[in-house]
């Protein structure tokens, strides 16, 4: 999301300037990339660039594309095949071993729902959302690029009559949380990137002492949404946390009253104070949140339970799972800003169900290949 909200904060700056623009989206992979189908960038007519569709060895090329596509106010799928061991043949010198589709859409500002239009309705609601694009792989084949938004309990949106073809698969990729690559059944042998996006992370900190600020600034970095909350008014102010969405003076037993929690909501208990952070905790306990992080030793967590058990709360394995205490990956971390990389770490690997092990030992790709249908 992070990347989608760059865009769209460089399109407005982009039309308020008068410059036309194009976007670029991996539209499928085969093989290995660097960035997978949904990755984004945004061309201006003069150059600038934000997102990315690689590690940076397709944007040169990717540039020319782009605008190729805007003066020519068209659409254009492009495929860089890396698989050659004479990859010099388009001067990229990739080595990524992999096909990877890139579409360049012209983004006419005058069209009702057009691509941009569609990406900005992902900022309305924290709901996982649908975006969907078609594209095809057959030469000289028109390409109808990014035509459908779709949210539960929501109007679908579209711009062009095609994308009503894939509503029932667009309707179970959200209620499966999926993306796929639908092959639609049509002369010009169309495919349907069906994208599932989830809302921004929601990363809620109990504490503002000196060890919250490198995790704030890391998260920041990531795009999360952070809001931080301490019962210390000499600490929790914004003047601390620039970065922070929301920085709050909170009493314990109030923390979680302005708080929204949904599947993208984050909790990290780090304020140093025993009895705010059992408060919280006992709070929390009655929320569905997946995942509870908290600062300190393990025999500290040993004495919360003991402590909830004495006052007749008796935690269930399903609640136990989504305490991590001590919190963040076993890295070695000791200094404020490696004990930050360690719980950032450990909440991107529960958020993506991985274990936070060395890729060196994986047996099978990186990414998970999606689903081709």
């Amino acid at each position: 999301m992070k990347e989608i909200n760059e865009i769209l904060k460089a399109y407005s700056e982009a039309k308020k300037a008068g410059k036309k623009t194009a976007l670029a989206t991996v539209v499928k992979v085969e093989g290995s990339s660097y960035r997978q189908p949904g990755a984004r960038m945004l061309v201006t007519e003069d150059g600038n660039l934000t997102g990315a569709i690689s590690g940076g060895c397709l944007e040169g090329d990717a540039l020319r594309k782009a605008l190729l596509a805007i003066h020519q106010q068209q659409n254009k799928l492009i495929t860089y095949n890396t698989t050659s061991e004479n990859d010099s043949e388009v001067g990229l010198q990739l080595g990524c071993n992999g096909i990877v589709h890139i579409l360049f859409e012209y983004i006419n500002a005058e069209m009702i729902n057009n691509p941009i239009q569609l990406l900005q309705q992902l900022e309305t609601e924290r709901k996982p959302a649908i975006i969907e694009t078609i594209f095809s792989l057959k030469r000289n084949a028109p390409q109808t690029g990014t035509v459908l938004f779709y949210r539960q309990d929501s109007d679908i949106l579209h711009n062009n009559d095609i994308a009503i073809n894939s509503i029932p698969d667009v309707k179970k990729a959200l209620e499966t949380k999926t993306t796929l690559i639908k092959k639609m059944q049509d002369d010009n042998e169309n495919e349907a990137l069906i994208e599932c996006i989830e809302p921004v992370i929601a990363l809620v900190v109990a504490g503002a002492g000196n060890d919250v600020q490198p995790l704030v600034n890391m998260a920041s970095l990531l795009g999360w949404e952070v809001t931080i909350g301490d019962g210390r008014a000499t600490h929790a102010t914004t003047k601390r946390f620039p970065e922070a969405r929301q920085t709050v003076v909170v009493k314990s037993e109030e923390f979680l009253d302005t708080i929204e929690i949904d599947d993208q909501t984050y909790f990290v208990l780090m304020t140093h104070d025993y009895k705010y952070d059992l408060a919280i905790l006992k709070l929390l306990l009655k929320r569905d949140c997946k995942y509870i992080g908290i600062l300190g030793p393990k025999s500290k967590l040993n004495r919360m339970l003991d402590d909830l058990h004495a006052e007749g709360i008796s935690l269930t394995e399903e609640q136990l799972d989504r305490i991590y205490g001590p919190i963040g990956l076993d890295i070695g971390a000791e200094t404020s800003e490696e004990i930050a990389l360690s719980i950032i770490s450990e909440i991107k690997a529960v958020m993506s169900g991985r274990t936070g092990t060395s890729l060196k030992y994986k047996t099978h790709k990186i990414h998970d290949s999606k689903v081709v249908i």
